[in-house]
């Protein structure tokens, strides 16, 4: 099952730590909330394998 770990609030930041956590061997799944603002902005729930929240929650946490 996919948890929900962070909330960014664009999708580049979104992307951004996607990819720190793929580095780190993490599955990771992006799903955005919501419609996009008028500057292509929208809030984007970052999702990991419910097993391994705990540590993603670390590396997050650490940035």
């Amino acid at each position: 099952m996919w948890t929900v770990v962070y909330i960014a609030p664009t999708k580049n930041e979104a992307e951004r730590l996607k990819k720190i956590l793929t580095t780190e061997g993490f599955l990771v799944k992006l799903r955005a909330i919501g419609l996009p603002q008028a500057n292509n902005a929208c809030s984007v729930e970052i999702l990991v394998c419910e097993s391994e929240v705990d540590e993603a929650m670390e590396i997050l946490n650490s940035i």
